[in-house]
């Protein structure tokens, strides 16, 4: 989850950065844009003024010419009119005719020079006034150049803040470059000792298969003899026509999925950005969703394909599971390969997408077509473009359907013979080939009719960069599906090839004969395993026999065995109740015997007594002793004609016979017994306490076990749950984060270049702006001489 929560604020961020990197691109477009405008109406500015200047030179050389020349000949009218005078004043005692030729040639003479100063009156003031006019003109594009100056420094401060961002991404990516190199260094490194593996493999796997297959020669003739098993009453029972395992045919098949899969990942990354990019150009043309909203068409049309990395990341994950699935241990044919269901699923998934967004495709290129801007000729390639994607999508429902019906023998056994998954092999090999033939035409239309887009006066580079893109995957999509034609038809001899099929028929193999193959190599593998190993000497036969016979009749004894121990059991808990029986009874004539020893004492201490009086006491003594003795052997006479007496008491029944004994020892008997029954019973009370405390606690402790177990598998649940929504959410971040990252790297690079161009534009304008000022001071110093 902490990965999670990273990728996503990393992603904000990144987000964050790239809204601000397309307002300042934005900002700076229209700049940059405004900037050529004011620097192309500047150059037309400074053309005509250098036109103008260059007029006004000329004007004022030829004038500057004119006017040395009147000063020349003012000076020679001077002069002149000086000879003249000084002849006049020496020639005043000539005539008048003279004179009067004199103040005619001075008067024509005024008048000329009247004429030049009045000329030269006039083109001072036009001087003076194209003077001012320069000086005018030169103050206000030094006030211009000063603003164009102050702006040129303010773009050159973004720019210089832009170089030097690009510059921490370029020593960044440089950075990542050199730890590329480095680890690339490593694997070239573990390749050389690959390679080196490799070829001692390879020299191994020769000697290896020199040695096959001279085992394989000595076991061929054995093999050859075999007669297949084949029951024509019970076809169950022809699963034991096992066909020998194929490892080459497996190696081959681990190949062509490897090779598939390569090809297949190409594929799923072609559609990935050309779904992408088909979504960037939905939000830019006809309608910039940055400027004004688009239709809702167009909304739900890019809500679809925003969906797309769900439908196309399935084929690709799926493929590797068939692959993974594929290997030197396994059985590969169409009744035993169970992940191509799930690929069929995923593929049928797809095309179910291709189909719910094909309208929505049809509908976008109408409304480029419902455009003002556009001509007839997009609006027949957006008609063709439109009966290619119908084709595209009908090429991939065939698809659909010949690989569902692939993926059926897995599914479902006998639903296909052989000859027919020939038909449809070679079948969806001629689909390949009509689909790359499909997005092959597409491309071409696209490209003509991204060439006819920018003719269009209201495209924008954007749109341009987005075009581009979409052609570039359309171009990788085009190589790619014409790659996986071309591999497929190659290998259309492997696979209507059957690999495996039981001995003594052509009926294909079923899962119970693969598993019976792969159980007898197995076996086959254990036996060649231990044949290498030292074996243990075997036993002889008879030997054997008397063995087995040994072995069933101890097995036929082992009950009765088992009976005569329960029966030991039961006699042995009947004999501990007879031994406590007769500890009772012990105990009872031990009581017994001490009473009667007592009881003797007694009698003799009264014989002693009796002995050591009178005679006549002795014969008393004698007498009652007899008595005595008479009196018992009658009451004993009359015991025994008596019948035996039954007593109650708390401890239960007992059954008694009267005696000669004292009464006292039925009670001292009873008393015995009462005291050792109800030790006995205060025995069983506290093991009876304690084993129900026991039992009440370990039912507390299982109510609580069953109830965590509970809790854990619903936190189990839980929490499965959640790692498989946080699986598919690191999916689409992955998958959103390579768009991204794509488009960013694509945008970098367009902003680079143009960088590059506005560069050169800067470079160009400062080269201007400097001859135009070396220009301005030079005239400024000619005017100055002047």
């Amino acid at each position: 989850m902490a990965n999670v929560t990273d990728l996503q604020t990393k992603y904000s961020k990144l987000a964050q950065e790239y809204s601000k990197l397309r307002a300042q691109n934005q900002v700076l477009k229209k700049a940059v844009v405004d900037e050529q405008a004011n620097s192309a109406s500047l150059k037309e500015q400074l053309k005509q003024r250098d036109q103008s200047l260059r007029k006004q030179e000329q004007e004022m050389d030829s004038l500057s010419f004119r006017n040395q020349q009147l000063a020349k000949r003012v000076e020679l009218l001077q002069e002149e009119l000086a000879a003249s005078e000084a002849k006049g004043k020496k020639g005043k005692t000539k005539g008048d005719s003279p004179s009067q030729h004199g103040l005619q040639t001075q008067s024509v003479f005024d008048e000329d020079l009247q004429k030049k100063i009045e000329e030269n009156e006039r083109l001072h003031i036009q001087f003076y006034e194209a003077d001012e006019k320069h000086r005018r003109q030169e103050a206000e594009l030094r006030a211009r150049l000063e603003e164009l100056e102050k702006d040129s420094e303010q773009h050159q401060g973004v720019v210089d803040g832009l170089t030097t961002k690009y510059m921490e991404t370029i020593e960044r990516l440089q950075g990542d470059k050199a730890r590329l190199e480095v680890k690339a260094q490593t694997l070239e490194r573990e390749a050389k000792e690959c390679r080196m593996r490799t070829e001692e493999c390879q020299q191994q796997l020769r000697r290896c298969q020199s040695e096959l297959n001279r085992q394989v020669k000595q076991s061929s003739s054995v093999i050859q003899e075999k007669v297949p098993f084949n029951d024509t009453k019970f076809s169950d029972y022809n699963s034991l026509n096992v066909p020998p395992h194929n490892r080459r045919h497996q190696l081959k098949a681990r190949d062509v999925a490897g090779q598939a899969l390569s090809f297949l990942q190409d594929l799923v990354a072609a559609l990935l950005n050309f779904h992408s990019y088909t979504e960037q150009r939905v939000h830019i043309y006809p309608l910039d969703s940055s400027i004004e909203p688009i239709s809702p068409l167009n909304q739900k049309f890019s809500q679809y394909l925003h969906e797309n990395a769900a439908f196309v990341r399935p084929l690709e994950d799926s493929f590797l599971q068939l692959h993974q699935s594929i290997t030197e241990d396994t059985v590969t044919v169409l009744e035993t390969v169970v992940k191509l269901k799930s690929f069929a699923d995923n593929f049928s998934s797809y095309t179910h997408f291709l189909q719910k967004i094909l309208p929505y495709q049809l509908k976008s290129l109408e409304e480029e077509c419902e455009a003002t801007l556009c001509t007839a000729a997009l609006t027949a390639k957006n008609q063709e473009l439109q009966s290619d994607m119908k084709r595209v999508t009908s090429v991939f429902e065939k698809l659909q359907n010949y690989i569902n019906l692939l993926a059926l023998p897995s599914v479902r056994q006998d639903a296909m013979p052989q000859s027919s998954t020939s038909a449809v092999f070679t079948q969806l090999a001629a689909c390949l080939h009509s689909l790359h033939d499909a997005i092959k035409e597409m491309s071409k239309h696209y490209n003509q009719k991204a060439s006819l887009e920018q003719e269009l006066p209201t495209v924008t580079q954007k749109l341009c960069t987005t075009t581009e893109c979409l052609l570039g995957s359309l171009g990788s999509l085009t190589n790619s599906t014409g790659k996986i034609a071309t591999f497929f038809s190659n290998n259309l001899d492997f696979f209507t090839s059957s690999g495996y099929s039981p001995r003594g028929s052509t009926v294909a193999l079923n899962p119970l004969q693969a598993d019976s193959m792969l159980a007898n190599k197995k076996k086959a593998a254990a036996y060649i395993h231990a044949i290498k190993k030292p074996r243990p000497q075997s036993v002889p036969y008879r030997e054997a026999l008397s063995n087995r016979r040994i072995l069933t009749s101890s097995t036929e004894s082992r009950e009765g065995l088992t009976q005569q121990v329960q029966q030991s059991q039961e006699k042995i808990a009947r004999l501990e109740q007879e031994k406590e029986h007769w500890l009772l009874e012990a105990q009872l004539g031990k009581v017994r015997l001490e009473k009667e020893n007592q009881r003797i004492a007694d009698l003799e201490a009264q014989l002693a007594a009796a002995l050591g009086g009178s005679p006549n006491s002795q014969t008393a003594a004698a007498s009652t002793l007899s008595a005595q003795s008479h009196e018992e052997a009658g009451t004993e006479q009359k015991a025994a004609g008596k019948e035996t007496t039954l007593c109650t008491s708390l401890v239960g029944m007992l059954c008694t016979t009267p005696t000669v004994e004292h009464v006292g020892d039925e009670e001292s008997r009873e008393q015995l017994i009462k005291t050792h029954y109800m030790a006995r019973v205060g025995e069983l009370t506290t093991q009876l306490q304690i084993s129900d405390s026991k039992a009440v606690h370990f039912h507390s402790e299982c109510r609580a076990l069953a109830k965590r177990l509970a809790i854990a598998e619903k936190s189990r649940e839980t929490l499965s749950e959640e790692v498989k929504l946080a699986n598919q959410n690191i999916t689409r971040l992955q998958d959103e984060l390579a768009t991204t990252k794509r488009s960013y790297e694509d945008q970098l690079s367009m902003m680079s270049d143009h960088l590059c161009s506005m560069n050169e534009t800067l470079s160009k304008q400062r080269e201007e702006i400097d001859t135009l000022k070396l220009g301005s001071k030079g005239n400024a110093k000619k005017n100055k001489s002047r």
